[in-house]
Formats: structure tokens, sequence, C-alpha cells
């Protein structure tokens, strides 16, 4: 007879346990930290080039903006530095448009990174006017630039505020200006499109003019929420088909709303999702 104690090798599993993952060979796990440790400083050298770029075009279009009279002027230069800024940094921007967008319209796309704004402000037409919660016009050349490009801050907190800001906008729509909105509000790291606020759709109703939904794809790799490094890739935005205010229906703002985020999401593939965000 055989001595059981005497066997050497693992010992058995129990009846219907699952093996773990196994561990990588050492020369492989040696060979992806060593991987590790070289793009961990190239990312961070990438980054401070394309901060620097950015930094440096974005001082040029604010002293541009500072003496240019015309806003439409000041929304040209504006435009072509976020482009530029854009290809230089290695996130050329690429745009499939269906056809000519309407005049006036009001345009909604998701919200997924900071570089979100500076995309749309380089592909966006000057007739359009930024819809943008108020906390930015307190950040330093951010909140000068915005306002020179003649954007709209609306407060979020304060709810006298908010109202005496949506009916801003609401009258800004109504009087033919094209606008754009992030409905979202916000972003956070989790992909997915996130609940959409009322202003946009309630100011389409108003003005009786079609949303134009955008779907914004690759600025969450170039810039990571909760990152503060950058990596280089292209950033596409497409277009979908606008959306019309549906006749005499009894909450035509919610009804846009709803068919613009279906449509969205579809696009997009990404989850639906609805909690509260972190960014």
């Amino acid at each position: 007879m055989h001595n059981a104690q005497g066997r050497s090798g693992p010992a058995p599993q129990p009846p219907g346990a699952r093996a773990g993952p196994a561990a990588p060979p050492p020369g492989q796990a040696s060979i992806a930290s060593a991987g590790v440790l070289v793009l961990a400083p190239l990312q961070v050298l990438y980054t401070l080039t394309a901060a620097l770029l950015f930094l440096l075009f974005g001082l040029l279009a604010l002293l541009a903006l500072l003496f240019l009279p015309s806003l439409q002027a000041r929304r040209s230069v504006t435009r072509a530095a976020g482009r530029t800024a854009l290809t230089l940094m290695g996130m050329p921007v690429s745009v499939r448009w269906r056809g000519a967008l309407p005049e006036p319209c009001i345009v909604v796309a998701n919200h997924c990174s900071y570089l979100d704004g500076v995309v749309l402000a380089a592909i966006l037409p000057t007739r359009f006017g930024f819809v943008i919660k108020r906390e930015m016009s307190r950040v330093p050349l951010a909140g000068l630039l915005l306002g020179r490009i003649g954007s709209f801050f609306v407060e979020r907190g304060n709810r006298a505020g908010s109202a005496r800001d949506a009916l801003k906008v609401m009258r800004s729509a109504t009087q033919g200006y094209s606008l754009a909105f992030f409905p979202e509000g916000t972003f956070r790291a989790q992909p997915g499109l996130m609940h959409f606020h009322t202003g946009a759709f309630a100011a389409a109703e108003r003005a009786r003019v079609p949303v134009v939904p955008l779907v914004i794809r690759g600025t969450r790799h170039c810039f990571a929420p909760g990152s503060l490094l950058l990596r280089p890739g292209r950033i596409q935005v497409q277009a979908l088909d606008p959306i019309h205010v549906p006749p005499l229906h009894a909450d035509g703002a919610a009804a846009l709303r709803d068919a613009a985020r279906t449509a969205m999401l579809e696009a997009l593939g990404e989850a639906d999702t609805t909690g509260p965000a972190e960014v």
C-alpha cells in the first residue's frame, strides 16, 4: 500500500471548486512591469508638452479676443485655435455631419471629459453660443475667454439665479440664436450617458427650433476624468438627425429630451447611467 502522507504536489481541489486565474510566467510579468516603467515617464512628458501647447494657443487666442471688436471674429479665432491646438497635441478631430446644421437650432452633446468644450468650440459654426455652468466664469483665463465668445453662464445651485439665467437663455433662443448645451451638466469617470436636464429642450420648444444631437467619442481616452495625464488619440464627432419639436404635445420639452437621449444612447453604445455625478 502507498502512504498518502508521502505524496508531494498541490492539495486536491474540493468537488465543484474553480481554479483561480493562473499567474503570468515570471518573464512575462517582468516585461509588463518594464513596459509600465518606460511608458509612465513618456506619458508625463507628453502631458507636459501637450499642456504647454494648449496654454500657448489659449493665451494667443485670449490676446486676440481682448482686442477684436466683432463677436464673430472672436469666435472664428477661438475655433481655429482650438482645432490647431488639438491637432498639434496629437488629438485630431474628425466630424461626420448629416448635411448643414439647421439655422437656427440647438445642439446637445454628451459630456465625458474637460476636452469636450474645446472640441465643440473647434467644430461648430461661429453662430453658436455655449451654455455653461456659472462656476466656469470664475476659472482664471477660461472665464474671461468664454465670456468674450458670448457664452451664457447658468446658475445651478441657486433657484432664483437658475430661473433668471434660464429665462435669458430662452429669450436668446427665441431671438434666433443657435446654442450648444451639454444636457448632462457634468461628467464622471464611469462611461455612460447620465440624466439629461431639460433646459436645452425647453429652450428649443419655446423657440420652435430643432434639436441636433452630437455624439463625441475619444475625449475620455485622451483626458480621462480624475486623471492629470493626457494621452494622444483620435477624437470623433457624429451628428445625428435633427429632432423637431412635436406639434400639440403636452410636454414637448420632455419629448425632445427623451428622443435625443434615446438616439444618443443608440449611437454611443454605452450604458444608460443615471446615478449621482462624481466629477
